[in-house]
């Protein structure tokens, strides 16, 4: 009997059925194409042991001109700055009250004190750290106060509510002797109220702007009322940042990392900066500071379209005169800035039904803007990401890549993607660039999930394309890629608050230490062309590249399925495990149509397939 040598096309195909994409890939999870053959991915570890409170939408890494590597990340709770392996809490404060505008209040028997503050500001889960406090009297000691809290309920806007922990973080419960309130010295600082993790739309009539969305589509409530985004990058060794929505902060890398970020309207020389911005930008070349959807001068009120910059070599002169290029522009094409990427000879701007290219020209105009492209946009305000001298990007129904012009990418997964998102928490996608693979992936939620559960890869000098889940630990909300670091850096999210981290990717072949599962599956395929006649599988000579050990205990599991029509279920009719050593395995396997799964679970290699052969003969018709 004859051997078939099964060659596969490149890439996941699942724009067609299972059955009409024979001799193609249909299926995969945690598997990547090089060279037109599929490969277990890279496996991540933790990038430093040290943990992050939120969920991390945005890291910027840069390098200051003593070579000190830093990783600013911004969450929904905080605003980090990493170096080495310590990542440090640099927040802002919104408000420092004056002492003994603070007053506590315990109950005997309960952890919950009771904090009055006038006019506090505050919203649940805000942090604020008290200092200047005195004991209550018994358990509520001076240490236990004069600590960071995050605060549990919101009382009234004069009272809030926090529980009473001791320095290792245990509860404390207040005895009979707690009737003190404080003392007359407390002071509260109050840091950045925190943001949302999940995007909240408005659906009322005529809460967006007239004609935008399909008719009964959901429209943001307002700028402030969104998923929690920063935009971020550095002013030479100095970093600058903005919750989207938010003003501008500054952070001066020469005071430490044990200082936090402040207002940039409260530094020296500031004027008209602006007060709210959906995104920052530092300008390479010609070095302006660039607010992409911002207030104007004079006005409180955010114009979404407009595009305002500092004059160069300054983050906080924003006032345009004749002797500085300080200006704005408004953008005509819109009805709101989505979001901005920076490329290496002009700065792109999407828009919420287009692409405009904005350059530095100089004097008198400083930057022209000009309309690149209607009729599409971005999905989200970080779903654009450079990579091979050109800009990909995700809107609400495909893919696009910009290099000069803007053309839809071909994808034989589109379907499979958009029929099953979850449009409503769109802005959590985000685009990540992996340069040694000449890859390009997307992480967006499915329609069943609230945040990013799956991913799909563009290979964009191979032109295929693959798909995966984020199981296996592999839930990630924002990356940067390895320009300054030796490997990209992803955020990874456990839960909501805690125990987040960031981890290093393409890195040996486990999930932080622990097995993960990869697999690829083909579509159907059938002895003769009118699939008539049943088949008998009976050999499988594999062809497997194992790599990263060399061990004989590797085992890879080829999996013969099969089935007698395309609307019946596959079923699996043999498991075959694939070592190093491996030659052939005799097999028993007849059906119709037959599928082969490649799979494995494990830590300590990776594996590249090649070419399978199988023996086959006919079988009848029955």
């Amino acid at each position: 009997m004859p051997f078939a040598k099964f060659v596969f096309q490149p890439g996941i195909n699942k724009e067609g059925t299972n059955y009409s994409n024979e001799g193609g890939w249909f299926d995969a999870d945690k598997v990547r194409f090089r060279k037109g053959r599929p490969e277990r991915i890279g496996g991540w570890e933790k990038n430093t042991s040290s943990s992050f409170l939120g969920t991390c939408r945005k890291i910027h890494n840069y390098s200051d001109v003593q070579s000190n590597n830093y990783s600013i990340l911004g969450t929904h709770l905080k605003l980090y700055a990493k170096l080495g392996t310590a990542i440090n809490d640099i927040t802002p404060l919104r408000l420092t009250t004056s002492a003994g505008d603070v007053t506590f209040a315990a109950s005997n028997g309960s952890s919950t004190i009771t904090v009055t503050d006038t006019s506090h500001g505050a919203k649940k889960n805000d942090f604020v750290t008290f200092s200047g406090a005195s004991s209550l009297g018994g358990n509520i000691t001076a240490a236990v106060l004069n600590q960071e809290y995050q605060i549990d309920t919101i009382v009234n806007a004069n009272s809030f509510t926090i529980e009473a922990k001791d320095t290792s973080d245990a509860t404390v419960t207040a005895n009979s002797s707690d009737s003190g309130n404080g003392g007359s010295s407390v002071v509260g600082a109050y840091q950045l109220n925190v943001g949302l993790d999940v995007y909240l739309p408005g659906t009322g009539w005529g809460v967006d702007t007239w004609g935008s969305g399909g008719f009964g589509s959901t429209s943001d409530v307002d700028y402030l009322n969104q998923l929690r985004l920063w935009s971020i990058d550095n002013f030479g060794d100095d970093t600058i940042a903005c919750p989207r929505g938010g003003p501008l902060y500054y952070w001066d890398e020469s005071s430490g990392v044990s200082t936090r970020a402040v207002l940039a309207s409260s530094l020296a020389g500031a004027s008209d900066v602006p007060t709210s911005n959906l995104q920052i930008m530092m300008s390479d070349v010609d070095r302006h500071v660039i607010s992409f959807g911002c207030n104007p001068i004079g006005s409180s009120t955010i114009d979404p379209m407009l595009v305002r910059f500092s004059t160069s070599e300054s983050a906080v002169d924003w006032t345009p005169s004749a002797t500085n290029s300080a200006g704005g522009v408004q953008l005509s094409t819109g009805s709101k800035i989505i979001g901005a990427l920076q490329t290496r000879q002009e700065i792109l701007i999407w828009t919420d039904v287009g692409l405009v290219s904005m350059r530095f020209v100089g004097s008198p105009f400083i930057f022209s803007f000009n309309e690149v492209a209607t009729g599409m946009s971005a999905v989200s305000p970080n779903s654009m990401a450079s990579a091979g001298g050109a800009v990909y990007f995700m809107d609400n129904g495909g893919f696009y890549v910009y290099t000069g012009a803007v053309q839809k990418l071909p994808c034989s997964v589109l379907d499979h993607i958009f029929s099953d998102f979850n449009y409503t928490q769109s802005y959590k996608v985000f685009a990540a660039a992996i340069p040694t693979h000449n890859e390009i992936m997307w992480f967006y939620p499915s329609s069943t999930s609230s945040e990013i559960d799956r991913y799909v890869i563009y290979n964009y000098l191979e032109k295929s394309w693959s798909i995966g889940t984020t199981t296996d630990g592999f839930t990630r909300t924002a990356w940067n890629p390895a320009y300054i670091l030796d490997n990209p850096l992803a955020a990874g999210k456990l839960d909501t608050t805690q125990n987040n981290y960031l981890y290093n990717h393409e890195v040996g072949h486990s999930a932080d230490g622990s097995d993960f599962t990869a697999f690829i599956e083909s579509a159907d395929f059938d002895l003769d062309p009118d699939g008539e006649r049943f088949m008998f599988i009976s050999k499988l000579i594999p062809d497997l590249q194992y790599r990263g050990s060399s061990d004989t205990g590797n085992t890879v599991s080829m999996i013969i399925k099969g089935r007698n029509f395309p609307l019946e279920s596959l079923s699996t009719l043999q498991t075959i495990s694939v070592t190093p050593n491996s030659t052939f395995t005799n097999t028993r396997a007849r059906a119709r149509q037959s599928a082969i799964r490649v799979e494995n679970t494990g830590s300590n290699f990776g594996w590249r397939l090649g070419d399978i052969r199988l023996e086959l003969r006919q079988d009848g018709k029955r």
